[in-house]
């Protein structure tokens, strides 16, 4: 058994250190106080069958309150309190080295905790450690100096997760819909150098690639781009190579004819299209931002947002037909092995003209699927049902992109009357943890909605917080965003505030857990019948609350399905603190994401899509569904079949495959998880290979791909995830 050490480094479970801990207090009280030899070792033998019991690696401070609780449990109360008054002083010892203590165990790769905060950073490298350094500074003085003392308690507490607080420092948002056709029309500024519209399309793929590392740089959260912005310059090449191919042919003193010179200009389009998106899939795969990680980016295609332009819709059916092509076939590693990338993400829209067999692009929606079967990706965007669930004020349903992966803006309708969404982007995310509120109840429904009023209230205030953080922000901060049309076109010095009033932008209400709080409420699962309008009532709860947040301010606060990535750790530790271990609630090393049904629930897919999608519409600030599939490359038919469910059923949703490679041994099938001294680990089941850096692992855990490993907690959910098809 493991065990986290306070600068975060990881070291093996001893027994012998409570004992001497004990003792120590036990030496210097009166001898008739005294435990003896024999209550000691018992006592110690209680707290580590307490720690494996909780089913990950504990840290110190949660095994010293353990020792607490054994103490005052005996009887032993003046052991008891010199044993706590002893750790306080050491406690107030250490209050002023805490952070450097973390920030050097960083740098030489001993933290495990923060190592595994992010499965797509890699800690080892020196930009990574520069951003989690700049993190730790952040998070100190965030905690320290600029959040309210009840804010940070319930932070640390897991009774609220106050996200991204290594960025709450700077004035910077978390995720956007760039305004790409707008830069690559107008023209915008990289790094105090002019860029003009592009006469190409690959420059015009070039330039995105630039805006898009810029973006990232600027931002920490996701953000995405449309296929549709690069679909004009397909023709601008056309009509360049078509003059070049007659001029040269000219030169040659050849006639080839029409119908041979308008093949020749189309073979030679289809080259510079595959080497654009080629640019952006290596580019934005190689990229390093500032943050220390690829950007997370996505890249939405959506035929319908050509409008009824034929010719502007043929051509993005080219270029979404490259990007599929190109991302099944996946990036080589450094052994040159084809593997699975995490970025960028694509999301793929159903519609009418691309569902059945018969209609005119059924065929990339086959080509889809045959991609998702191997890569993960693309993920599915209903037309049908997102134009039924985003209806503006006029009363009009509108199909558009998330920003990164699941944040979706509301409807919006500008002053001129027209819906705007490439431009927009969210303030930031503040998440209730629904099974602390429901474990502080005791199970009383009374007293459950009284404490979910006061929660609520808590995170109203520290998403003020966050408004209040980006409030006063001059465009000079960043100004790709503000002045170059990524996000707007504001004046130098001019502050960003008219765009965070009046839905231009969104603030987040995140939630979690909302399985366990059901099933501790009601003893059932949020699918079961019984239970399953419970569920529902604590949705509208939290909606009812943004509605009223929103009359009160003119900001758009809005639910968002939460993507807990090392957070639903973080909570389950938390609550396991908090409350001990409870069966079927706080028994494992995590919690369940947002709305969806637990993972170790059996059900099959068509009902899980089905269920959740009452769930995704009470999220509209953000949500996705998943379902797990094994190896599904000989089987595209039923990939097809879910996807046609999707149409119909729900708004957004992912299908989870496994796409693994060893470089020891070249087994390329599912990479295995199993225990080792209380540790999960991942390990290769053909030659037994658990050297993280020989293998290549990629599993969707939030929305995104994740590729560098990720925390005990995580990885255990990801053991118990039960096939869904």
């Amino acid at each position: 058994m493991k065990i986290i050490k306070r600068n975060g480094s990881e070291a093996v479970f001893d027994i012998s250190k409570i004992i001497a801990a004990i003792t120590k207090a036990n030496n210097v009280v009166d001898s008739t106080q005294r435990l003896t030899k024999e209550q000691i070792l018992a006592m110690a033998d209680q707290v580590q069958e307490q720690c494996l019991s909780r089913g990950h690696a504990m840290n110190v401070e949660e095994i010293q309150d353990l020792v607490e609780d054994a103490l005052m449990a005996s009887g032993a109360y003046e052991v008891s309190r010199r044993y706590i008054t002893y750790r306080y002083v050491q406690g107030i010892k250490r209050t002023n080295n805490t952070t450097d203590d973390r920030i050097l165990s960083l740098i030489e790769c001993n933290n495990e905790e923060v190592k595994q905060e992010n499965a797509n950073k890699n800690p080892t490298v020196n930009s990574v450690q520069r951003d989690y350094m700049a993190g730790e500074v952040s998070k100190d003085l965030t905690m320290r100096m600029l959040l309210p003392e009840d804010i940070v308690k319930a932070h640390e507490e897991g009774i609220i997760h106050f996200h991204d607080a290594d960025y709450y420092a700077q004035h910077m948002h978390n995720c956007d819909l760039v305004d790409l056709n707008d830069m690559l029309q107008n023209g915008t500024v990289i790094s105090g150098t002019l860029i003009e519209k592009p006469h190409s399309f690959s420059t015009a793929c070039n330039i995105a690639t630039q805006i898009i590392a810029q973006v990232a740089s600027n931002q920490y959260g996701g953000q995405s781009i449309s296929l549709t912005h690069l679909a004009p310059f397909v023709d601008v090449s056309r009509k360049k190579i078509r003059r070049d191919t007659e001029a040269e042919m000219r030169e040659l003193g050849i006639d080839p004819g029409e119908e041979k010179l308008s093949k020749i200009v189309e073979d030679r389009l289809r080259e510079e299209i595959k080497r654009g998106v080629q640019t952006i899939q290596y580019q934005v795969v190689t990229l390093m931002t500032t943050n220390g990680q690829a950007p997370f980016i996505t890249v939405f295609m959506y035929l319908n947002e050509a409008g009824d332009n034929q010719r502007l819709k043929a051509d993005l059916a080219i270029i979404i037909e490259e990007m599929l092509r190109q991302r099944y076939q996946g990036v080589k590693n450094e052994a040159g092995v084809w593997i699975t990338p995490a970025f960028p993400k694509l999301i793929y829209v159903l519609e009418e003209d691309n569902i059945r067999e018969g209609t005119p692009y059924f065929y990339l929606t086959k080509l889809a699927a045959k991609c998702t079967a191997k890569r993960m990706v693309p993920d599915y965007i209903s037309e049908k049902k997102m134009l039924e669930y985003k209806v503006d004020k006029n009363g009009e349903g509108h199909c558009y992109t998330c920003m990164g992966c699941r944040s979706f803006l509301t409807p919006y309708v500008d002053e001129n009357g027209k819906p705007k969404y490439y431009g927009r982007f969210n303030q930031g995310v503040v998440t209730i943890n629904l099974v602390d509120i429901a474990l502080s109840s005791g199970g009383d429904f009374d007293k459950f909605w009284q404490i979910f009023d006061e929660r609520l209230a808590l995170c109203h205030k520290a998403l003020m917080c966050r408004h209040n953080r980006l409030k006063g922000t001059l465009s000079d901060a960043a100004p790709i965003l503000w002045q170059y049309g990524a996000l707007a076109r504001l004046k130098k010095g001019e502050p960003i505030d008219k765009l965070l009033y009046g839905g231009y932008s969104t603030i987040s209400l995140g939630y979690a857990g909302l399985y366990e709080c059901c099933k501790y409420m009601t003893g059932r699962s949020h699918t079961d019948p019984a239970a399953k309008p419970f569920a529902l009532n604590v949705m509208q709860h939290m909606n009812d609350a943004c509605k009223g947040w929103k009359a009160q301010h003119n900001i758009d606060f809005s639910l968002y399905g939460t993507p807990l990535e090392s957070t639903t750790y973080k909570f389950a530790k938390c609550l396991q603190k908090r409350f001990g271990v409870v069966e079927g609630i706080t028994d494992h090393g995590y919690i369940t994401n947002s709305y969806h049904v637990n993972v170790r629930e059996e059900i099959d897919a068509f009902t899980k899509l089905k269920f959740e999608s009452e769930f995704q519409q009470l999220s509209p600030g953000g949500a996705i569904s998943y379902v797990e599939v094994p190896n599904m490359q000989d089987n595209l038919e039923a990939v097809i079949a879910v996807m046609q469910f999707i149409y119909e059923n729900i708004m957004y949703a992912e299908l989870n495959t496994k796409s693994d490679y060893c470089q020891v041994c070249g087994y390329d099938g599912e990479i295995a998880i199993v225990e080792e001294d209380g540790k999960l680990v991942w390990e290769c089941p053909h030659c037994h290979n658990r050297d993280q850096s020989k293998l290549n692992v990629a599993r969707r855990t939030c929305g995104y791909i994740g590729t560098q490993f990720w925390n005990q907690g995580r990885t255990q959910e990801i053991k118990d995830r039960v096939l869904h098809l």
